[in-house]
């Protein structure tokens, strides 16, 4: 069907939202001001989850506001996320040499295809 490389581009959406919670995570880190408004208003958006959001944001930040033990949880999921992302793009190469990349104009030709390794994987 139309949609043969769905797996494959759900890997990569994964990877992206991973990648963009890694970023958010370090620009916490800084622990300025803006930095920490920042934390409070994006982890506050977990609440519009109904039921369980406001629980789901104490238990994110380890009490009723951002303090330190809320930098020590988002430091340690910054330094665990990049272990993730390594084994996404590992998987996500993986479906990717199993079933080729696609091109804009749908032909399948093999003329202008190089192999993965070593040209890309050194």
């Amino acid at each position: 069907g139309p949609y043969k490389l769905i797996v494959t581009w759900m890997m990569g959406v994964i990877m992206l939202f991973v990648i963009m919670r890694t970023a958010f995570l370090g620009y916490v880190l800084l622990w300025g001001q803006m930095s920490l408004w920042g934390a409070t208003i994006i982890t506050n958006l977990l609440s519009a989850i109904p039921y369980l959001g406001n629980e789901l944001v104490k238990w994110l930040w380890g009490g009723f506001f951002v303090d330190n033990a809320t930098l020590t949880r988002f430091f340690a999921l910054h330094f665990l996320l990049p272990f993730i992302i390594a084994a996404l793009t590992m998987i996500h190469l993986l479906f990717l040499h199993q079933t080729g990349s696609s091109n804009p104009l749908s032909l399948t030709s093999n003329f202008d295809k190089i192999p993965f390794h070593p040209y890309f994987s050194i």
